[in-house]
């Protein structure tokens, strides 16, 4: 299955694939998933398959675009921009942080950046359809309590990004280099705490 292209070709069998690819990934993950697999659960050969897909990593990465960008959207219906900072920040952080450490969040990852070489696409990909969108959500609504007063920011863009990584301390290099499957709750709580307090320390305009 060595290609050099991200092609993705439509067809009538296009959503049938999806539908299959993704039921076999999240029962098995994408190491245990087989072409032979996919190609069973979605009723078709694996010559339509590779008609659409040529490498189970593109396929795999299709999966995961549409899934983050359901993330995306779920994390957009959780702002409101009439609830101040120390409300919003905890759910939002709350959700980044279960993305980043669910099954497909890790696998992506860890994709994205095998593959940056080969195939850059993938991580633009997967950065334009969940980070991506995340960022620019969560900056209009910085950006919208800057208005107000309550918040001091010079560059929400930046301050959005600096928010996302504070919520990923410690646990993502954890699941990345040494294999921790858990997390307790109480430690997912403290992390997501602390992030919200060192980001309203420094851009906070309320005593």
């Amino acid at each position: 299955m060595a290609h050099n292209s991200l092609i993705i070709k439509k067809g009538r069998k296009f959503d049938q694939v999806i539908e299959g690819a993704r039921t076999v990934f999240m029962r098995d993950g994408y190491e245990g998933a087989s072409v032979d697999d996919i190609a069973r659960e979605a009723g078709v050969s694996k010559a339509t398959l590779y008609s659409y897909f040529p490498d189970k990593r593109v396929l795999f990465l299709e999966i995961a675009a549409q899934e983050t960008h359901k993330q995306a959207d779920a994390f957009e219906e959780r702002i409101d921009d009439s609830h101040p900072p120390e409300v919003v920040l905890p759910t939002a952080g709350r959700k980044i942080l279960d993305f980043v450490l669910s099954d497909i969040g890790i696998a992506v990852f860890r994709i994205a950046v095998a593959e940056s070489d080969r195939f850059p696409e993938i991580g633009q990909k997967f950065y334009d359809s969940g980070p991506g969108l995340l960022k620019e959500r969560l900056s209009q609504y910085l950006a919208s309590w800057c208005a107000q007063g309550v918040l001091a920011i010079d560059d929400p863009e930046l301050a959005a990004e600096q928010f996302a990584e504070l919520c990923k301390v410690h646990l993502l290099p954890a699941h990345l280099f040494q294999g921790r499957l858990t997390v307790d709750e109480a430690e997912r709580d403290r992390i997501i705490e602390s992030a919200v307090a060192l980001f309203l320390a420094r851009y906070g305009t309320r005593s």
